[in-house]
């Protein structure tokens, strides 16, 4: 059974904590034989201006090939910093076009059967220089979970969610820390990935 995951970074350092946890997730699911579709945002020089056609359900061209090359992941993970309590504006065009491609303004939203993202898992990874406790103390993490994780899951039909988040990452921080956390994103990719082993049908005796 091959498991595919589309993996959408959003940052424009290459060499960023935010593209190393990318990186890594992609390693230790490639590792398992599995399959990946790394869109490295910043990189594909992604359009994230959502135009008034695609408001009324038409698809442009880019989006179709976008499409073409994540349709058919069982698992998208999202990978981006926060910024100013929020994620990238390429990021959150990428949802509106990509994620929200071929929706029509007005659309019950109940309806998400059409919706690449309707029955697959959504794996988030996200980094802020604040420290956790500030985020929270702010709202900060509970309104970006509310945002991405809770309302996709129930506009997109997606089947579950999971969030890992890595605070006080900055210029500075120890190595040590770092491959402590991106430990923590390879042990994220085998708890993913583990979804699908547990849900495989046994063979028949």
């Amino acid at each position: 059974m091959t498991i595919k995951h589309a993996i959408i970074a959003c940052h424009p350092e290459e060499d960023s904590f935010v593209m190393s946890m990318a990186r890594r997730y992609a390693e230790a699911v490639e590792g398992r034989r599995q399959e990946v579709a790394l869109r490295d945002l910043y990189r594909i020089d992604f359009d994230p201006v959502l135009r008034a056609p695609e408001r009324h359900g038409s698809v442009c061209e880019d989006v179709a090939a976008e499409l073409a090359l994540i349709g058919e992941a069982d698992v998208f993970v999202l990978v981006y910093p926060i910024w100013f309590g929020a994620p990238p504006a390429m990021l959150k065009g990428y949802v509106d076009r990509v994620f929200g491609a071929g929706r029509v303004l007005g659309e019950d939203e109940s309806g998400h059967g059409e919706s690449i993202l309707a029955g697959k898992r959504l794996v988030t990874l996200t980094s802020s220089a604040s420290m956790r406790s500030w985020l929270e103390e702010h709202g900060v993490l509970m309104s970006v979970q509310n945002l991405f994780d809770r309302y996709l899951k129930e506009v997109f039909g997606l089947a579950g969610t999971e969030r890992h988040h890595f605070d006080g990452i900055a210029p500075g921080t120890p190595e040590r820390e770092i491959r402590a956390n991106l430990a923590e994103v390879e042990q994220a990719a085998r708890e993913a990935m583990s979804h699908f082993v547990f849900d495989r049908p046994r063979a028949s005796r």
